[in-house]
């Protein structure tokens, strides 16, 4: 199927490992041009590099969105190589364990700050040039902020948050033509997870436990699955889906795991 993005430009962000990694590439073999927004120096410029060799214009702005400035910054470096912007995923964050007994208020608030704030931030200074593209957004949630998980406030705060403003935006954006949906993922293997496994005595074990509860084929989703789908979304053959909230997670969320 031809998605109709070739040459098209997409920011994402957190966009050189793990889900971003794989969005990125996707986005790439669609001969689109991505915008990789990501600190992390040597796998940005790794990945640059091989698009290159493959003949595909690419970007990476080595930023942490830490700040609103930091992605004013990226959208202005964005339009001034690119001179368009197609469409966000909003992708960037990490689960900090801030919880409500073992937290503290300043905890919480930094941590909703830093997985919630960049998703407004970057989004925001896209929007003049995503009304004239009829753009397309998507936000990357948790199925932590459908079912909770246990000691991390601040990051299940902020993953509901941005579940919330999806559909606040598609509402807001519908005269402009610009669709805005969310991909929630579950268990995806990616470095983050990884090194969250390793925190446990045994984490083949734990592993095995886990794929256990997954209800199709009992297996991990792979980043390239949740990539697919986000791309898709972005691409016009999703022309009339908006303020969607799309599990790609084999059933882990919702379907029973006594299955």
């Amino acid at each position: 199927m031809d998605l109709h993005i070739q040459q098209k430009v997409f920011l994402i962000s957190g966009g050189a490992k793990g889900i971003g990694e794989a969005i990125s590439r996707c986005i790439a073999e669609e001969c689109a041009f991505p915008v990789i927004i990501d600190p992390s120096e040597i796998e940005g410029k790794k990945l640059t590099e091989e698009f290159a060799a493959k003949g595909i214009r690419s970007l990476h702005i080595a930023k942490r969105l830490s700040s609103p400035n930091d992605a004013k910054e990226a959208v202005e470096v964005a339009v001034k190589v690119f001179d368009r912007i197609d469409g966000v995923i909003n992708n960037a964050g990490s689960n900090d364990g801030v919880g409500l007994e073992n937290g503290t208020p300043e905890a919480f608030r930094a941590s909703v700050e830093k997985n919630l704030g960049h998703y407004y931030d970057l989004v925001h200074y896209a929007i003049p040039h995503l009304k004239k593209s009829k753009g397309s957004i998507v936000n990357i949630g948790s199925k932590t902020a459908i079912t909770g998980q246990g000691n991390t406030s601040g990051y299940i705060a902020a993953k509901g948050g941005q579940l919330s403003l999806t559909r606040e935006w598609a509402v807001e954006l519908l005269k402009y033509g610009i669709r805005v949906n969310a991909v929630i993922p579950a268990e995806v293997m990616t470095p983050l997870y990884k090194n969250w496994l390793e925190t446990f005595e045994k984490p083949n074990l734990k592993l095995k436990e886990i794929e256990k509860r997954i209800p199709f084929e009992n297996r991990m989703t792979t980043a390239e699955e949740i990539a697919d789908t986000v791309v898709f979304l972005l691409s016009d053959r999703s022309s009339h889906t908006t303020g969607q909230l799309l599990f790609v997670d084999g059933g882990y969320t919702h379907l029973d795991r006594a299955l």
